[in-house]
């Protein structure tokens, strides 16, 4: 395992750790809003034989510096995806040569993030795999509700009128005892598949992460969309969803693969929006046909 801080163009320090042989083909892991290195552990373990797995955090997340201003940051689905190349170019500085085009994994918002960087830098792309996350406004169609994107602002309102300290009244939340119980309980995740201890890292990663770097961050990619972009990606494309995804609804999977030529979707039956967690088995088996169908007997 190889561990870095990778410098951004404006002085802040990013974490990377990879597994696996670096001169094997590079697959790049992209987490949701919120979420660590950590989400990847199942996916990182499967692969780290056959591909140079690389994960990273975002701008105030997991190990990351956090931004001056974090109401005002830029921390801009666009901004993330420039992270990621700086993240990937540190990479190849520490293995001593460049990288070749990587296999984008995305989980949630991370599927925004490696659908932005293949427009920008189309030609460090092997593949995509976008998993239980959309490709536009995302707010718009959170939980299916049209009262979900007004309540988010009404909270980030609040949150910036109080400021740092004032955000402490958003950890109950997240931090309660009862926080997994009502998740399971909701169908937010999956009450007989969950696994508590990694929902409980998610959870405590949340309480101890600046509520203002979360927040912004939902803010700035909640208007991003890459509707148009769609049509024009060329590398294979295997779209993951989940049957009861609360929080990305099927029908923005479903969306997602008509709108990429020639990609594939697979639906997890009675999967939740945390089946990166709950079903790590059967999603990487159908990776794994993925990659030796589409990906691996490629040059």
């Amino acid at each position: 395992m190889r561990t870095g801080f990778a410098r951004t163009d404006d002085g802040l320090q990013l974490y990377w750790r990879s597994v696996g042989d670096p001169t094997a083909p590079p697959m790049v892991c992209c987490n949701g809003v919120g979420v660590s290195t950590f989400f990847w552990k199942y996916v990182a373990k499967h692969y780290k034989e056959r591909y140079h797995v690389i994960l990273w955090d975002y701008r105030g997340h997991g190990l990351s510096a956090l931004p001056d201003e974090p109401t005002t940051a830029d921390l801009t689905i666009e901004r993330t995806a420039r992270d990621m190349a700086t993240v990937l170019d540190a990479v190849s500085a520490r293995v001593g040569f460049a990288l070749g085009p990587a296999i984008l994994v995305g989980h949630s918002m991370g599927c925004q993030v490696i659908l932005e960087f293949t427009k920008q830098y189309p030609e460090r792309v092997r593949a995509l795999i976008p998993m239980f996350g959309t490709f536009a406004k995302p707010m718009d169609t959170f939980m299916d509700s049209p009262r979900a994107r007004p309540l988010f602002e009404l909270i980030k309102r609040l949150a910036d009128f109080t400021g740092k300290n004032g955000t402490r009244w958003l950890r109950p939340l997240y931090a309660s005892p009862l926080a997994l119980p009502v998740s399971r309980a909701s169908g937010m995740i999956d009450r007989y598949y969950s696994n508590g201890r990694d929902l409980e890292m998610y959870l405590d990663h949340l309480n101890h992460m600046d509520t203002r770097v979360f927040l912004r961050m939902v803010e700035l990619m909640a208007d991003h969309d890459l509707t148009d972009f769609l049509p024009k990606i060329r590398v294979p494309t295997l779209v993951v969803a989940g049957e009861k995804d609360l929080f990305t609804p099927l029908h923005r999977s479903q969306m997602m693969a008509r709108l990429i030529p020639n990609s594939e979707l697979i639906v997890l039956p009675e999967a939740s929006h945390a089946a990166i967690v709950e079903h790590p088995e059967t999603i990487n088996r159908r990776i794994d046909r993925f990659l030796a169908q589409r990906v691996e007997k490629t040059p």
